[in-house]
């Protein structure tokens, strides 16, 4: 079986990954995450998660067979990406712009392998109650919103905040674990691996 390397930081991917009885080794990719000049946000988180997939698998040299999972998650509003935010005010306005509204987020999972690249893009619906100032600036006062797309954390503090989601829990969280256990049987790489074994 390859060994399975993530392209990521992202504790939240760790984690989810680990969720699903999935070994792995972490590995950490430069990438510039500058969208391109009119990219679609769909396009613009397919193409990072492509890269880190890439750019992780570049930068093994492992006679072994591997596997890198590369994932991207970007939060869309009016069809415009929420990055992280640069400062109290972006994420105070980013957060007054998402309140009592309906919101996308879209989360792309890519495989490579020395022979093939497989990707995925899932597409999560979420919507925001009715924030106060006084709970917006509270939320950027704990934190949780200063590296974060979209300015939150929807495992975190922000929970409270959403009234409906559509579509992926995980995905919002940063990696669609249905689709990515899906990528991962194409690839040879079983889920539950570290479960006890039972007679």
């Amino acid at each position: 079986m390859a060994t399975l390397y993530l392209a990521s930081g992202s504790p939240r991917r760790r984690e989810l990954l680990t969720q699903i009885g999935v070994p792995f080794i972490q590995l950490s990719v430069p990438i510039d995450e500058s969208p391109l000049p009119d990219e679609l946000p769909s396009a613009y988180v397919e193409r990072l998660a492509r890269a880190k997939a890439l750019a992780g698998l570049g930068s093994l040299d492992s006679p072994q067979e591997v596997v890198v999972l590369g994932a991207d998650t970007a939060v869309v509003l009016d069809g415009r990406i929420l990055g992280k935010p640069a400062d109290r005010e972006e994420a105070l306005a980013t957060l007054t712009a998402l309140a009592g509204r309906e919101h996308q987020v879209l989360t792309a999972v890519a495989l490579a392998s020395r022979a093939r690249l497989a990707v995925r893009v899932v597409s999560s619906q979420v919507t925001f109650r009715a924030l106060s100032r006084g709970e917006i600036e509270a939320y950027w006062a704990s934190g949780e919103p200063q590296d974060k797309a979209g300015s939150y954390a929807i495992q975190g503090l922000a929970a409270i905040f959403v009234s409906q989601l559509q579509g992926s829990y995980s995905a919002v969280v940063g990696l669609p674990l249905c689709e990515t256990a899906e990528l991962l049987a194409e690839f040879a790489i079983p889920c539950w691996q570290s479960l006890p074994v039972h007679s």
